[in-house]
């Protein structure tokens, strides 16, 4: 009797380890290490003279000042790099007219930066606001 209830007790402690260290998906379509129960993700719409073009420009300068780009696809308009020790995932879409920017931010060890995903999608927008003032020049 004893031993099936320690069976018991482990498998409950290994199934909630499971939960815990689950998979969390990311912008690009990847996977990656982490808890999928806490939000990585800042989402900003914004509306014209905002194009999905100036959107990934933008967000491929901001990456590249701030640390290290180093994934870019141009089909699905995601981009991968590294601030410090995080990942960082941006994509870029078109939301029904208008452009939706979404910035993710994983830790070395699958936890979350949340403050550091809201700085770049700041920089983002206000990079953005500098690329559409040179197109008006």
């Amino acid at each position: 009797m004893m031993t099936i209830r320690m069976f018991l007790k482990t498998m409950a402690v290994f199934c909630f380890a499971a939960i815990l260290a689950g998979c969390v998906g990311t912008v690009d379509g990847g996977k990656k290490m982490g808890n999928p129960m806490v939000n990585d993700k800042i989402v900003s719409t914004y509306e014209a003279p905002v194009t999905t073009a100036i959107a990934f420009q933008s967000a491929k300068k901001v990456l590249a000042a701030m640390g290290n780009l180093y994934g870019e696809n141009t089909i699905t308009l995601t981009l991968q790099g590294k601030v410090d020790t995080n990942t960082v995932y941006v994509k870029v879409e078109d939301a029904e007219g208008n452009v939706k920017v979404t910035t993710q931010v994983r830790s070395k060890r699958g936890g979350t930066n949340i403050p550091l995903a809201s700085e770049i999608d700041k920089r983002i927008a206000l990079q953005m606001t500098i690329d559409i003032n040179e197109v008006v020049e």
